[in-house]
């Protein structure tokens, strides 16, 4: 007997246009779509909807506005707040009636430069009210960044916020935003600014409007009707050449499957919590906080603070009991950080995480060592799963609500429904099960996809259809085991060439991880003479771990042989005292790889503590 999820995929590749057209049923449309995917258009090309209606309106005109919507727990200002659909549509539709004020209409760009509160949430959701563009900049970003983003955008208004918090400072925005709009060629008018009760700015007249003040104006807007294709916003991610890249995300492509993903993916039902401990300037902000949660009809949790030290390791745990969060969502990273102040896991064994069903993670190659940990202390699945910006929902997952529970360690689980998964080499080749190769996707893209880049369709054509034509090509290196199951290795730069052999850093990573002393390492390809390249380690140890150096490199290149062999010519290992990350999380791998290789490397935009490429310099010019 056929189960659930092996169906649905069969269906959604087979017969792609009647699969999301029955898909697109549960979105509610002004005009509902009798095509599916149209080559040169987009997904549901003659449909028309508005992603704010479906977020909130119809879920108060079903009768469920008393139904609680939003959750905002920040420690680091020691608030809670919380929002029925009633009260998000009452501050959202107000906010769209206030930009609307201040010109914004269908169509035109808004930067939303701010912190994790619910204003920004009620931001987003009001662009999308309007048929405008939001363009969600993480806050805090240095100005030049920011104005990059304003000269691409050429905003008709900017929304932004006094500071954001970070544990034990202020970051002032205002004087951040100034300085990008001096630098930027774009000149905005006006903004918007929402002044917090810790802290306000002084507000130029001509310049900024207090939001506060502008709201209490503000009439009620109604949803104004879009096009499927139309965009919900752009989503800058980094580009190789220093250039952010803006990714076009539609509106009825990425309502309809973020709906389909939360049941589908996360056996998630309307009324239950569900708490992804991202950031609104990323994509998992976008899709898993503001969106599909809300599209769900479920309740979703705005946290502004820490894994750790807002106030401690527990912190994760205690919003889940605060909360009853039914399905929770983090980066691997987030998970090593808790690890590493709380090995023996003392703060889950001593309160519980209540009727928490399972953990999602993303964002990072999930490494067997800190899955297992997470398993054996909350006793219930710990599922990985990948996707990028550009996907905006899941390509690989344990589709759990299809029936699939069963995980493997170092595998991003099946390829989700919709999404053809490929396994090629750079010849063009298509690699059988366990061959590692370049991972693509077939195309099309199924629905929520990016459909292209703002203002570059020819960099998006570049960037990722033609190396692999006929298919998208995802960056990543990985391959496809006998069972069908999915392991992204690592970045396509991250396979190095060692004496002719092509190994997985990713893979070298995973083995190192299982070693008891080490929190979480980074392994890149440094050149060589003789090999042409060889892996070069740096870890992290463990709280209140201590092992001599010798001893460790050791031992790490004795589990390497072990596991991988001694092609690897695995010998070099740095300890630092951190690595750094950007502020999602992940392991800035090509900068520490420009660092070993004696280049020198600017500070990159994104980094979360500058401090940490300190570390890997010091580490570089010390001889063991």
């Amino acid at each position: 007997m056929t189960d659930l999820y092996t169906e649905a995929y069969r269906q959604s590749i087979e017969d792609r246009d009647t699969f999301w057209l029955n898909a697109a049923e549960q979105i509610t449309w002004y005009k509902k779509p009798t095509t599916g995917y149209t080559e040169g258009e987009g997904w549901f090309a003659d449909g028309e909807l508005n992603v704010c209606y479906n977020a909130v309106d119809r879920h108060v005109e079903n009768g469920r506005g008393d139904q609680l919507a939003v959750i905002y727990d920040s420690p680091v200002t020691n608030t809670v707040k919380k929002y029925t659909y009633k009260d998000v549509q009452e501050q959202v539709s107000r906010v769209a009636g206030m930009i609307a004020d201040l010109g914004v209409t269908k169509g035109d760009r808004v930067i939303i430069y701010m912190p994790m509160i619910p204003e920004t949430l009620f931001a987003m959701l009001a662009c999308a009210r309007l048929g405008a563009i939001h363009s969600m900049v993480f806050g805090g970003f240095a100005a030049p960044e920011l104005a990059k983003r304003i000269d691409d955008a050429t905003p008709k208004l900017i929304m932004s916020a006094s500071v954001g918090i970070e544990p034990g400072r202020l970051v002032e925005y205002k004087p951040l935003l100034d300085a990008a709009r001096e630098i930027a060629t774009h000149k905005v008018e006006k903004a918007v600014i929402f002044q917090r009760e810790i802290h306000s700015n002084l507000l130029d007249p001509d310049a900024d409007v207090n939001w506060a003040r502008a709201y209490q104006k503000s009439a009620p807007h109604p949803c104004v009707s879009v096009k499927s294709t139309d965009p919900l916003y752009i989503l800058y991610t980094s580009g190789t050449t220093g250039v952010p890249k803006g990714v076009v995300r539609d509106s009825g492509g990425y309502a309809t499957a973020l709906k389909w993903s939360m049941p589908a993916i996360y056996d998630l039902a309307p009324g239950e919590v569900f708490w992804s401990a991202s950031d609104f300037g990323w994509v998992v902000g976008h899709s898993y906080i503001a969106y599909a949660p809300l599209l769900n009809g479920s309740t979703t949790v705005i946290f502004e603070g820490k894994p750790v030290g807002t106030p401690n390791a527990g912190t994760f745990w205690r919003v889940i009991r605060d909360y009853d969060v039914k399905i929770f969502f983090t980066a691997p990273t987030a998970i090593r950080a808790v690890r590493r102040d709380d090995p023996d896991a003392l703060f889950i064994k001593s309160e519980g995480t209540r009727n928490l069903r399972a953990l999602y993670l993303a964002g990072e190659r999930a490494d067997p060592d800190t899955v297992k940990w997470a398993e054996d202390n909350l006793k219930m699945p710990v599922i990985d799963h990948w996707w990028q910006t550009e996907t905006g929902w899941p390509a690989m997952a344990t589709c759990v609500g299809l029936g699939r529970t069963e995980t493997l360690a170092g595998s991003a689980g099946h390829p989700v429904p919709g999404f053809d998964i490929h396994v090629i080499a750079e010849d063009q080749t298509h690699l059988g099960p366990e061959e590692i190769g370049e991972i693509a996707i077939k195309l099309p893209l199924p629905p929520g996809c990016l459909p292209t880049l703002w203002q570059k369709h020819d960099h998006f054509v570049k960037s990722y259809l033609e190396r692999h034509p006929g298919y998208y090509t995802a960056g990543d290196a990985g391959m496809i085991d006998k069972d069908g199951r999915v392991h992204v290795m690592s970045r396509i730069d991250d396979i190095i060439n060692v004496a002719g052999h092509r190994l997985s850093t990713g893979q070298m990573e995973q083995v190192v991880a299982t070693h008891p002393a080490v929190a979480e390492s980074a392994v890149i390809g440094v050149p060589d003479v003789l090999k042409g390249e060889h892996p070069l380690a740096f870890v992290v140890l463990k709280s209140g771990q201590y092992i001599e150096h010798g001893v460790l490199v050791y031992e790490l290149i004795a589990l390497v042989r072990k596991e991988i062999g001694p092609v690897a010519a695995f010998k070099d290992v740095h300890i630092v005292e951190k690595l750094p990350k950007t502020r999602s999380g992940k392991i800035l791998r090509a900068t520490i790889r420009k660092i070993a290789s004696g280049e020198n490397v600017d500070t990159p935009a994104t980094i979360e503590d500058p401090e940490a490429l300190k570390f890997i310099k010091e580490a570089m010019g010390h001889e063991y």
